[in-house]
Order: structure tokens, then sequence, then C-alpha cells
């Protein structure tokens, strides 16, 4: 084989690989999705999106979202199959912090009411003192 041609054989096997880690985290994202999702009562419906990072250390994940005024949403978090590994914080417009679940045991879930309709960031972190990497998924919902 020539030299020219190892240069595309590594390309090609590194996409491989790339490709084959996507694909098992996007499985593992799935499964801590559906974990989260038994955060969900029946009186609770999903906003029918999945908030997900792949986090790893200290990286921290950000997520835009509007909440309408007059609702109750819940907002659960999950990282794995145990709960309270990961830190949530929800800030409005001006990055002032509404909440955080450190203050509360990394509480997988927490119900909000929203008097008025306000455009906000959450960001997601996992607790270092319980995994290192892995998904972070978010859900929000509101009740009925």
């Amino acid at each position: 084989m020539t030299p020219q041609a190892i240069l595309p054989m590594k390309t090609l096997i590194s996409t491989l690989i790339l490709s084959v880690s996507f694909i098992a985290a996007s499985a593992q994202c799935d499964n801590i999705a559906e974990v989260c999702a038994d955060h969900f009562e029946d009186h609770f419906i999903s906003d029918g999106q999945f908030y997900r990072a792949l986090l790893y250390n200290d990286q921290v994940a950000e997520f835009e979202t509007s909440l309408f005024g007059g609702n109750t949403y819940r907002i659960a978090a999950c990282s794995g199959e145990q709960e309270g590994n990961l830190v949530f914080r929800i800030y409005d417009q001006d990055k002032n912090l509404l909440f955080t679940n450190s203050e509360y045991s990394n509480a997988p879930y927490w119900d909000f009411v929203v008097e008025n309709t306000m455009n906000c960031t959450i960001e997601a972190q996992l607790d270092l003192n319980r995994q290192e990497s892995g998904c972070a998924v978010l859900l929000i919902g509101f009740k009925q």
C-alpha cells in the first residue's frame, strides 16, 4: 500500500469509530430518556422535545426554551440509571438564577408555576462526585 493510500484509510477508520460511538451514545441517551419519562405522571404532558447532551467532566449544556404564563411545568433531569447525577439550573433572559436542584440534593425533577411567559436558559451539568461522563437528558412537561 502506498503512503498516499494510508491517509484515506486512516480517515475511513476514524469516521467508522466516530459513527459507532455516536450510535452507542444515541442509544444510551434513548435509554436515559425512558428512565427520565417515568417522572412524568399521567397529569403531565411532555412538550415533545428531548433535550440531550453528551457531557464529560465539567462541561455544561445549555438549552433554550419558553415557559408560558399560567402553566405548571415539570422539569425532569437524568443522567444514567441512578437519580441525582445531574445538576440543572434555570435562568431568566437576564441571566438571573431562578432555580437549581443542587439546593435540593440534585432532585431528579421539580415543578414550577409560571405566572408570566418568559424565555429561559436551562443549564445541565454532571455532579462530578457521582458521574464523570454521560448523556444528560432534560424533559419538560406541563400539567393538564
